[in-house]
């Protein structure tokens, strides 16, 4: 798959399993480096820094909107200029590419 931030996420009830660690290894070279796989290979987890609360929120509520148009959703924990956020597919208990087109469209908005 190219061009993952140009993609758009299927419905998670059709995927069966998740990507092999190597597979998303291979897709996250057209991922920010600011992205990392968990150390157990079932999620993709990235921090965010702004300069105020503002920013920070408006930064979420931009990844409010990503998620709701992809119907993929992160984890995410937040402070006044602080973002931490987590991809993963629960139903399949890993990383898919659903998880990888939400990354790449969350890195577009920081270009």
């Amino acid at each position: 798959m190219s061009d993952l931030h140009e993609a758009h996420c299927e419905a998670c009830e059709g995927q069966s399993a998740a990507l092999e660690a190597a597979q998303v290894r291979e897709l996250m070279s057209q991922l920010d480096a600011r992205w990392s796989l968990r150390d157990d290979g079932q999620a993709l987890c990235a921090d965010f820094g702004f300069k105020n609360y503002y920013q920070t929120m408006a930064f979420l509520n931009a990844v409010a909107f990503i998620a709701n148009r992809e119907n993929h959703h992160p984890d995410i924990s937040f402070g006044y200029n602080k973002v931490a956020m987590t991809w993963q597919t629960h139903s399949v208990g890993g990383v898919t590419h659903n998880d990888l087109i939400c990354a790449a469209k969350v890195d577009r908005l920081l270009l």
